[in-house]
């Protein structure tokens, strides 16, 4: 995730940074699940979607905490 596409998400409601989540997380399902089986190629894909879910709840829990 480039910085434009982190700018896109600071904008965004709760409600759709937890569909992002949910997204990301079912990639990342799938990615271990592929790994598993030996169809990953490029391994560090893993770790890029584990950085951009760490990213979008850290602004869900900013937003969460604005917001309260």
């Amino acid at each position: 995730m480039d910085k434009k596409e982190f700018e896109q998400f600071k904008s965004k409601s709760i409600a759709e940074l937890e569909g992002a989540l949910m997204s990301f997380r079912d990639n990342l399902h799938v990615l271990k699940f592929d790994l598993s089986l030996g169809k990953v190629k490029n391994i560090r894909e893993i770790r890029k979607v584990k950085k951009v879910i760490a990213k979008l709840l850290t602004l869900k829990n900013s937003a969460t905490a604005i917001k309260t």
